[in-house]
């Protein structure tokens, strides 16, 4: 942008346009940047063993503190690598969502040095607030910055205490900085309370779950003895291959269902040859027996969001057999609850987490007993364990808008597009 094209007020600098009476300094120039302690050093004099943060720790925006580990130092180096209260710190790298992610340090344990991965940055007051500078780091532009004077290798990236020191930041006044900070820490709190409600309904639901799926809470009007039945009683297996080339090749997430694979993986790894998979259609069920975080033993997810998907024979895929007798909501909650889990450890055969996937037979699989109630029961469950669904969607999608107001807020404020009155 030409100087003459600016809007009146404003400068261009290397941040961007601001406001002309926002002076833009690099971040050594407006505080200390230390780089932390070397785990494994020999030889330490005077020894002393201290609690110690590393990169686990520092999340995105808070603290994580369950696990707090101790290191030896010296006990002439403790002041060079003790932490202060308002220190701002930053994460070296790693995995690229861990590339210059920090907080705010507030003494939440005493006596407590940094490792070397995690750079303290210790502001001028009179220049900057550590929220200030914390705000603009975790904003887009600070993302940017990082991401683009940091040395990458496939998905790893890291910065060095040198790139740190020259971030360019602009400084608003001070009262300007408490203002735009004021503003954003209450839409933080927004949306940490949505989270909150978030967290308690997920709660509720579990609950719900595993009241109403098991029969140890009836719904009211249903009084008949649930039965127990085979799977290969209610399912018939699905086998159907590719003959019409569909080239909707998904994978099945525990955490999130059918993905397609682009997605997922960010590339496509199916064979080109595509007409050996198993074609599933809309409503029908697949189990993935690989296990994962919060899926010991695998994960049964249904096909709702494609009318038809490839997947790998792998797979055991099955469908209603009778939808006069069988609800396919009830089942799909049923399996979310990890209530196949039981007869899963029983039939898995020794060596079955062989190269991340369980060893568990089609025959076997369907050979599960369940004890489940009669369709209409199954039709009343589901329906109230929908509705919780709904109750959680709208919410989740409540924290995303809160979550984009905020980044839009953000825009204005830290670029000056928008002042605060003081």
């Amino acid at each position: 942008m030409k100087e003459s094209s600016l809007i009146s007020g404003f400068k261009k600098t290397k941040f961007g346009i601001v406001p002309k009476d926002w002076p833009l300094h690099t971040l050594g120039e407006i505080a200390n940047v230390q780089t932390g302690l070397a785990k494994g050093k020999k030889g330490i004099k005077n020894p002393i063993s201290l609690p110690y943060i590393r990169v686990a720790n520092v999340q995105d925006g808070y603290l994580k503190l369950d696990e707090i580990k101790k290191i030896t130092v010296s006990k002439d180096e403790i002041k060079r690598f003790l932490l202060q209260k308002g220190d701002v710190l930053f994460t070296e790298g790693g995995d690229f969502d861990k590339l210059g992610r920090g907080t705010i340090w507030n003494n939440e344990i005493e006596n407590c040095l940094h490792q070397n991965h995690i750079f303290a940055v210790r502001v001028d007051k009179s220049k900057i607030l550590p929220t200030f500078l914390n705000i603009l780091s975790s904003s887009s532009y600070g993302r940017r910055y990082f991401m683009l004077s940091s040395k990458q290798s496939t998905n790893l990236a890291s910065i060095n205490s040198s790139q740190l020191k020259l971030y360019p930041i602009p400084l608003p006044p001070l009262p300007e900085q408490t203002a735009i900070a004021h503003v954003l820490e209450l839409m933080d709190k927004a949306i940490q309370l949505n989270e909150q409600v978030i967290a308690q309904k997920e709660l509720r639901k579990k609950w719900l779950m595993q009241q109403l799926l098991t029969g140890k809470r009836r719904v009211k009007g249903f009084g008949r003895e649930w039965k127990e039945i085979s799977l290969g009683n209610l399912f018939n297996r699905v086998t159907r291959k590719n003959t019409e080339v569909n080239t909707n090749v998904v994978t099945i997430s525990a955490q999130r269902g059918f993905v397609r694979q682009t997605d997922f993986f960010n590339k496509t790894i199916a064979s080109d040859i595509l007409d050996n998979y198993f074609l599933v259609q809309k409503g029908e069920f697949c189990y993935n027996k690989s296990y994962s975080n919060g899926y010991p033993w695998g994960a049964t997810k249904r096909l709702n969001d494609y009318e038809k998907a490839v997947v790998t024979t792998l797979y055991i895929c099955f469908g209603i057999k009778d939808e006069n007798k069988t609800d396919g909501n009830f089942f799909e909650q049923f399996f979310e609850a990890n209530l196949l889990d039981r007869g899963l450890t029983q039939i898995a055969h020794e060596g079955g987490r062989a190269h991340g996937l369980l060893n568990v037979t089609p025959s076997d699989f369907f050979s599960l007993k369940i004890t489940v109630p009669e369709k209409a029961e199954q039709t009343a469950i589901a329906q109230i364990l929908q509705a919780a669904d709904k109750e959680l969607g709208l919410l989740r999608a409540k924290g995303e808008r809160l979550r984009e107001q905020k980044k839009g807020v953000m825009g204005v404020l830290l670029t000056g597009r928008k002042r605060l009155e003081i």
